[in-house]
């Protein structure tokens, strides 16, 4: 399970801090409980065999294995009794047992079965076909077509975020001026920033929604969600110039900052849904508390918000955005007057655990809205964190998984060295400082060492000196989290366009062959993936400045790459010479003596400017790819 899961704390408040279960449990079973987000190899294994011996999945995910590590039987949640049809996990437990007592044939029948499932994946990956604009129409339709068109969002109850996949619509949109496509991205985020999803005082994202309407929540609060929704809100902030976007970008960091930050200098995983035994309790108000905290400003609040005497949860109100709408002035004072009082109230439970990963996703974030807003207190936040991750979670130019309590533990998968990688050129995209870059560049080298596999041709998510496990885990779709060979692709292909790498490029083209027509049938399944493919697919937009990043003339230059959306934007800037240690700035030099801006595609460049607004206009033109 994990932290933030509900039903994993209520399985393990029923059953495994029962004495009688406990009991039962230690007199037949070597027991062993997992974070999955420590060990994301173990629980794609092992969900994998749970979902294919029971037809679903989830967590609690609870999986009996022989000596060997081979499931042959497994479930999610058991009740402490019998109920509405599930036996309770004593019932399971004896009858787990005595099956592998007394009929083990059964249980090695199954076992062989469960090997069979295993038993391809770490073949040799095959082309799927060539990538091409074809391949990103029909991933984009199969993705339009989920839409849900009244609410917001992509299809109905439970309902996720799907960040990456508003990406990919905000992505196309630049690319191809398809208006429904910007719609789809600006209306989903809009009706998520209103709803009760996204906590109306605080800042920040909740998992997902019980509802189709983004109202009520499943109040735990991810630090990956709420990472990729601020890259989103900053994004069409740059885009379309959405003022509430950026709000939402930067009261999402302000929450990381405020609720997640550890004091070595990293951010927590997550939040839980309960505090005080009551799912929600710590973020709901009564119309009486309302009245109380608000004063004068109650009944205006109060319709802004939704808020009635019945409720909208169990008799208490989630806030979110009804309308009318309020004075700015009077809901700034309304949020500093709630968060005081909801500060008084008992916390829900913190997940202290640093992961790699999640860290990254949100140094990037952080990184990319201090460039964008041209934020120094959160160029400060990011440098910070960057440095307290290149310091405790990169070991020899490998990254670990985790930090808790000041102890570094557990060898990294993919998705921590793309992700850190990735994070790492966005501190030199911020800071222009090559050593961020260096330090991508040696991620990207242990990556390309430990993770890929040249029998198979492909990467893995566990390092080949990683200990053995029944299988090696290669999982290439996104979940709540990029896939870690989407953020290698991406990486790839990043450092492939800064240092001219053509072997680094021809990698990451040949792991999009293998996916691509996967990519162009299931394309909600691998929305950062697309991300990557269409960099691929048309190049990067590679800006080149010849100048002092000090100086001011370079620093306006700057300036208007920063204000822009430019999907797969590369950007480089220094001092002109012809040893550049960024290849991209290598024979570019200045003009006249003033900061001089190069923008290009695959190293082909425009007429070199030193104005602002004409470098505006090339901008313009090659991030339609134009």
């Amino acid at each position: 399970g994990y932290a933030a899961c509900h039903w994993c704390h209520v399985m393990a408040h029923e059953s495994f801090e029962d004495k009688a279960t406990a009991a039962l449990m230690n007199e037949r079973f070597v027991n062993i409980k997992v974070d999955r987000e420590e060990r994301p190899d173990l629980d794609a294994i092992y969900m994998t065999a749970v979902q294919a011996l029971t037809g679903h999945g989830g967590w609690p995910m609870t999986v009996f294995l022989t000596p060997e590590g081979v499931p042959f039987f497994g479930g999610t949640y058991y009740p402490p009794e019998d109920r509405h049809g599930m036996p309770s996990f004593t019932r399971v437990l004896r009858s787990v047992s005595e099956a592998y007592r007394d009929r083990r044939g059964d249980v090695d029948a199954t076992t062989q079965r469960v090997r069979d499932l295993y038993a391809h994946a770490t073949d040799a990956a095959r082309s799927t076909g060539t990538l091409s604009t074809d391949t990103l129409d029909r991933a984009w339709t199969t993705i339009a077509e989920r839409y849900d068109a009244r609410n917001g969002g992509f299809e109905g109850a439970p309902k996720f975020p799907q960040i990456m996949a508003l990406d990919v619509a905000l992505r196309r949109w630049r690319r191809t001026g398809d208006g429904p496509a910007l719609e789809i991205a600006h209306r989903s985020f809009t009706t998520m920033a209103r709803g009760g999803i996204y906590d109306q005082l605080g800042g920040g994202l909740h998992r997902y929604t019980v509802d189709a309407i983004w109202l009520v929540p499943h109040f735990e609060k991810m630090l990956y969600d709420n990472a990729l929704l601020a890259r989103l809100g900053a994004q069409l902030w740059q885009a379309i110039g959405d003022t509430d976007a950026r709000r939402v970008a930067e009261e999402t960091i302000d929450w990381a900052a405020r609720e997640m930050w550890s004091p070595e200098g990293g951010f927590y995983s997550s939040l839980d849904a309960d505090s005080e035994g009551h799912e929600g309790k710590f973020y709901v108000w009564t119309e009486r508390e309302l009245d109380e905290r608000l004063g004068a400003d109650a009944s205006v609040m109060k319709a802004y918000w939704g808020a009635t005497a019945v409720g909208n949860f169990e008799g208490a109100n989630i806030l979110h955005v009804a309308g009318p709408d309020a004075p700015a002035a009077t809901i700034a004072r309304a949020r500093t007057a709630l968060l005081e009082a909801r500060a008084r109230r008992v916390r829900p439970g913190r997940d202290e655990k640093v992961l790699a990963a999640w860290n990254g996703l949100m140094l990037r974030a952080v990184a990319e809205c201090a460039r964008a807003f041209g934020r120094a207190d959160y160029a400060a936040l990011a440098t910070r964190n960057a440095e307290f991750l290149f310091a405790h979670l990169v070991i020899g130019g490998r990254a670990m998984r985790t930090r808790t309590a000041g102890v570094t533990a557990i060898g990294g998968f993919l998705d921590d060295h793309a992700a850190l990688g990735l994070a790492a050129i966005a501190m030199y995209e911020l800071t222009l400082d090559d050593a961020w870059l260096g330090r991508a560049r040696d991620l990207a080298a242990s990556m390309s060492e430990w993770f890929w596999d040249e029998r198979a041709h492909a990467f893995f998510d566990t390092a080949r000196d990683a200990e053995p496990l029944i299988t090696r885990p290669r999982e290439v779709t996104d979940n709540a989290v990029p896939s870690g060979t989407s953020l290698a692709v991406e990486l790839l292909l990043k450092l492939a366009e800064l240092d001219a790498n053509s072997d680094y490029r021809a990698r990451a083209n040949w792991v999009l062959e293998t996916l691509t027509e996967p990519l162009a049938r299931f394309g909600s399944a691998f929305g950062h993936l697309l991300g990557a493919a269409d960099l691929a697919l048309h190049g990067a937009v590679e800006v080149a400045i010849a100048g002092d990043p000090a100086q001011p003339d370079t620093r306006a230059l700057l300036a208007e790459v920063a204000r822009r959306y430019l999907p797969s934007l590369v950007v480089a800037a220094g001092a002109p010479t012809g040893a550049a240690t960024v290849a991209l700035l290598r024979d570019r030099p200045m003009l006249g003596g003033r900061a001089t801006a190069y923008v290009c595609r695959n190293y082909v460049c425009e007429t070199p400017v030193t104005d602002a607004a004409a470098l505006g206009e090339q901008l313009e033109r090659a991030a339609g790819n134009k």
